[in-house]
């Protein structure tokens, strides 16, 4: 643990290095409380990462035409890569863990719907109901173990055991 720098979150009173990745600090559903969602949410840096992200997500999922798609964003947070999807035309709903960084979305009047889940729970929707999914910055999150009976293995089996499913036809 680095001493040197330590840093204290206050919306969480959680002490961290300044260089540590977030995932390594507390679960998402804490380190994205109050004060450290919003600045998530509003950092130039931040979103403009969001927004080539996500950009290139949207290539990859390589649809034929441009035509606008229904398409599930898996740990959306507080709608930036949500944002990237509805400026491409394309209709999205997201879940996130975070309420605080749901309730930014929600405040920030996203077009797409989102709503409150943890992915490692998994998901369940009809088969077909998306023509794609998209996560940026949300899948590291699964392999946390912050209690007993939460097992990163479990976690990322009901998510990809189920990830597919509401893409396929």
């Amino acid at each position: 643990m680095c001493i040197r720098d330590r840093v204290s979150t206050q919306s969480t009173g959680l002490t961290s290095c300044a260089m540590s990745r977030p995932e390594h600090i507390a679960p998402p559903e804490l380190f994205y409380s109050g004060n450290e969602a919003r600045k998530y949410s509003t950092s130039s840096r931040i979103r403009n990462i969001q927004g080539q992200m996500t950009e290139r997500a949207i290539e990859l999922l390589n649809f034929p035409d441009e035509s606008s798609r229904f398409i599930l964003d898996i740990g959306c947070g507080s709608g930036l890569s949500g944002q990237g999807l509805s400026e491409a035309g394309h209709h999205w709903v997201g879940f996130d863990i975070s309420t605080a960084m749901l309730e930014i979305a929600i405040e920030n009047e996203v077009e797409g719907d989102v709503f409150l889940h943890d992915a490692g729970q998994g998901f369940r929707f009809r088969p077909g109901t998306f023509d794609g999914a998209i996560s940026i910055s949300a899948i590291q999150w699964l392999c946390n173990a912050e209690t007993s009976n939460a097992n990163p293995y479990r976690r990322l089996m009901a998510f990809f055991g189920v990830s597919c499913t509401p893409i396929m036809r």
